[in-house]
Parts: structure tokens; sequence; C-alpha cells
């Protein structure tokens, strides 16, 4: 009945209920307005009222998405314009570094052309000496013919009279007259010893013929090892990867085999049982040569290492050749092998004389290691993926920094101690 009622009454009763239902709260209301001061929302104010401030990432977008002022553009324009001469200065110094680079080849090649040039004519001048000293030779053997020839042609004419003269005499004469005649008649002649020995010197020439052959194999591998040599390769010996009873010279580049230990501490990277040592920088690319002199050393192992060979102990794991982390070569008992992955073979082309000079080839990005003889530039071994009968050809991609090594190891009783060993000079590969 109460709700029908309130229901039919108007506006008057309805407002009248309404702020009997309010009439508790104006208190509150009251003492609100006393305590706080609230600052109206008004839609007209000029300024707007944010309830929080932004937060930097807002701030960072409505700054990008805000116009560009006036002086901002002039200020980029102004940056551009100094990057675009930077730029521009850039491309002149690389396209005249181009220009350079085209030049200075072509001054190379001119040099290299002179240099073949001079070997060209001095081969040339040389033949000419040679073939001129065969002429001579064939001139004066000649004169010594014609001479011994025309002492004959003599003798022949005599003979031919003394026929002639006989003939006369047999027609004309009685035969008191005819013997007469005929001992008128020349006596025979026999060659002389020394026509038998008139001829070409060629004991000489043949000396010749075996010295060019020698001088033409020596200067192919010259000329080999020229190819190598642009791709040397300094080395130094590392001194903390040295046996405690090898002694380093002062250029390090030599080690020599000491009788007594060195007193300086043990590093955690030096050899404790094989006497070896590794060069200081590592091969991470490219095409790289060096030569090793093993001339005042009996027994000696050449070759090259990842640095995870193992430093301490005397187990395979330390030795060169015998693991997957080092290839070498080694001389000793009057034998020269190659080993990698404790697997050997005997080394190709090694000839009567010892070998002086050990020449190392790496190709790091193609896996492959060559060996040579030095001298003759003969191949003693290679290690490459792409031949490789005896070894695993699968570890021939070298994974890691490669680093020379060098070895001494023990010779038979009756010898001595191993004495030095020596990584090249460049001035003297």
């Amino acid at each position: 009945m109460a709700e029908r009622e309130s229901r039919s009454l108007g506006n008057g009763t309805s407002t009248a209920v309404y702020t009997n239902l309010l009439a508790p709260s104006e208190g509150i209301h009251s003492l609100l307005q006393d305590g706080l001061s609230f600052t109206p929302l008004d839609a007209s104010s000029d300024g707007t009222v944010q309830p929080f401030s932004r937060s930097p990432k807002l701030q960072r977008k409505a700054a990008k998405t805000a116009q560009p002022s006036q002086e901002q553009l002039t200020r980029r324009i102004q940056e551009l314009q100094a990057e675009t001469s930077k730029t521009e200065a850039r491309i002149q110094s690389l396209k005249k570094r181009k220009a350079d680079l085209s030049r200075t080849t072509e001054v190379m090649k001119q040099q290299v052309r002179e240099h073949f040039e001079n070997m060209r004519c001095i081969l040339k001048q040389d033949e000419q000496v040679i073939l001129d000293s065969l002429e001579l030779d064939l001139r004066h053997t000649r004169t010594k013919l014609d001479q011994v020839l025309k002492k004959w042609d003599n003798y022949h004419d005599q003979v031919t009279k003394s026929i002639s003269s006989i003939q006369r005499t047999l027609k004309s004469t009685t035969a008191k007259e005819g013997e007469q005649g005929h001992s008128e008649t020349v006596s025979l002649k026999k060659p002389d010893t020394p026509e038998k020995e008139i001829r070409l010197n060629e004991e000489r020439f043949e000396r010749l013929l075996k010295t060019l052959s020698s001088i033409s194999k020596n200067l192919k591998a010259r000329l080999q090892r020229k190819t190598l040599l642009l791709d040397s390769f300094p080395v130094m010996i590392d001194r903390q990867s040295c046996h405690n009873l090898i002694r380093v010279t002062s250029e390090g580049r030599g080690m020599s085999f000491s009788g007594s230990a060195c007193p300086a501490p043990e590093h955690p990277l030096q050899f404790d049982k094989v006497c070896c040592a590794l060069g200081s920088s590592p091969i991470t690319a490219g095409q790289s040569y060096w030569e090793v002199d093993v001339r005042c050393c009996s027994a000696w192992a050449v070759g090259v290492a990842y640095d995870t060979l193992e430093r301490k102990g005397n187990d395979k794991g330390a030795k060169l050749g015998r693991n997957r982390n080092s290839w070498c070569v080694e001389f000793q008992n009057c034998n020269l092998t190659a080993w990698h992955n404790n697997r050997h073979i005997s080394c190709q082309g090694v000839g009567q004389t010892p070998i002086r000079k050990v020449g190392v080839w790496v190709n790091y990005d193609k896996g492959q290691l060559i060996f040579y003889d030095a001298k003759n530039m003969v191949v003693l071994q290679k290690f490459s993926a792409a031949m490789t009968p005896v070894f695993d050809r699968a570890h021939h991609q070298f994974t890691q920094p490669l680093y020379p090594a060098i070895c001494f190891l023990r010779p038979p009783d009756n010898q001595v101690w191993p004495n030095h060993l020596e990584f090249c000079s460049q001035k003297f590969l």
C-alpha cells in the first residue's frame, strides 16, 4: 500500500521523501566541506587537470607524435647536411684508395716483370756463354782434325804418286829398274796415337749438364719456396709453455736442451714431462708458412697443436702426434715419420742427406697441413681432408686455433742429447 501510494504522489511529494532520506547525511557533508577543500572540475576551465602524472613511456609517445618545432627541424637539417658531407668525404677517400690500389698493383707488377726480365737476361747470358764455349771447343777440335786430315791428304798424294811411278816403271824399264823404282815407294803410314784423342770434351759437358740439371731443380725449388714465403709467419716461442729443462734464446726463436732444471716456479701451461714448447701466436685463418732449423739436433719433432694439448704428464695426450690435438713429423733413430692421432707413416721423398730445415705450411680454412724439406721443397707429408689414407679424415678441418710446436726427443743411448732447435727468422727464410 505504501509503495502504491508513493507512486501516485507528485513531484513535490517525491522531493520531500528524498529530502527526508538524505537529511541524516547533511552533517557529514558539512563536516567534509569544513575540513577539506576540493577543486571543482569545471569543463569550461582553461587548464586540463590530470588525476596523476603521465608515465615516461606516454610522455615519449606524446613527444613523438607532437609536431616538431621550426628550430628542431633546422637543427635536424644541419645534422643531416653534416652527415652528408662526411659520407661524401668517405666515398671520395674510398675512390682514391681504389685508384691508388690499382696504381700500386701496376707498380708492383712492373717491378715483378723487371725482376723476372733480369733473371731471364742472366739466364740468356749464361746460356750464350755456354753455347759459345761449346762452339769454341768445336772450332778447336775441327782445327786439330783439319791438321791431321791435311797430313793424311799429303800422305795419300804421296802414295798415289808412288803407285803411278811404279806402274810407269813396270811398263818402260827392266825388272831391275823396277826394283829400283820399287825401292823409291813411300813407307806405310800408321795413325798417330794423339789422333784418337781429338774429340770434343764430352766429360766436361756431361759435368756441365749435371750442374745445369741441379741448378734447374734448385731454381724450381726456390721458386716454389718463394710462393710459400709470401705467407711467411713469424714465430716466437711461448716461454710459459717450455719444459723446465729448456732454455730459450734472447731473441725468443731458438731453444736449447739443458741438463739442469730452471729454478723458476712451474706454470700451469708449462710442459712438465715432455720437452716441448709452443709458439706464442695462434693461427686462426688464412695461409701461414714457417721453417724450423733442425741441423743441431739429433732427435726432434716439428708440428702444430691446439691449445688444448695436455701439458702435464708423459702419456700420449701430451706428446705431439699421439692425439687428435696435434700433428707432427719426427726424426728419431735415423727414421723420419709423420704422426697424428697416435698413427704414423714413413715420410715421403727422404734422401740420403739429413734434413737441415723443415718447412711447415698451413691452410687453416681448407684444413691443409704440409711438411717440406725446405732445401729442395720435397713434400715430406701432407695432411688434408682430401687424402688421408692412414689418418682420421674427419679430423682435418681445424676447429681450434693452431700453434707451432717443436719438441726434443730422446736419442739412442750411444748419442748425445739434442742441443738446439730454432724457428727461422723471416729474413733468413
